[in-house]
């Protein structure tokens, strides 16, 4: 297949990135900047791309003749308003490329840990973090409001680099656990869990999750 991925350069984004290129896909990696330093640089399997996720007309341009387009992008600390106008922004600009699907990460601020307790309202959950996942949860909304094939992955409460296992547990709307009461995947096994996604898509129009 050949992918767009918004986000590339990221931890996420870059773990994506391996995994489609160790299933073979082609990569269409839109970058806002490509004059900095991109490791895939060369890559048969990677095309580099000027695009930026706030611009609908530079992403139709980026993600013509591509099957999926997959976003892994994250607004910076502050500016975490961004990601609703980035949501909108790609919505539009997959659309008008002729794109059908779009995968994009999500947060797991919005997943539920009890019967109608979120994650992000229990005591714990860092303050430093929760305008990310509020803006994750608006991002979902506007995602829930459109015609497009969409789909969102939301993480385990932490994620992380680690090992490549293949082995995890699908959730819907609650925070996936471990027998030790702990939520966790590795950012290996996250981009594993969205590839499958894109090869055999089973979450149209919806939100999972993933953990150990």
């Amino acid at each position: 297949m050949k992918i767009a991925l918004f986000g590339a350069t990221g931890m996420i984004g870059k773990a994506i990135l391996e995994e489609a290129l160790r299933r073979d896909h082609q990569v269409v990696a839109v970058l806002r900047d490509q004059g900095k330093p991109f490791d895939k640089d060369g890559h048969e399997g990677v095309i580099k791309m000027t695009g930026d996720v706030l611009m609908p007309d530079l992403i139709a341009v980026a993600v013509e003749g591509c099957d999926v387009a997959i976003s892994a992008y994250g607004p910076r600390f502050g500016a975490e308003s961004e990601l609703v106008e980035a949501t909108r922004s790609l919505l539009e600009g997959v659309r008008k490329g002729g794109v059908r699907r779009l995968i994009a990460v999500g947060g797991a601020g919005g997943l539920e840990v009890g019967s109608g307790v979120r994650l992000l309202d229990t005591p714990e959950f860092p303050d430093e973090i929760k305008p990310l996942a509020r803006a994750h949860e608006d991002a979902l909304q506007v995602y829930r409001a459109s015609e497009l094939a969409w789909t969102v992955l939301s993480p385990a409460a932490v994620i992380e680099p680690g090992s490549r296992t293949g082995q995890f547990r699908i959730g819907i709307s609650q925070l996936v656990k471990d027998e030790l009461d702990q939520s966790r995947i590795s950012v290996e096994d996250f981009a594993v869990a969205l590839l499958d996604e894109v090869e055999d898509p089973q979450f149209y129009q919806s939100r999972f999750t993933v953990g150990y």
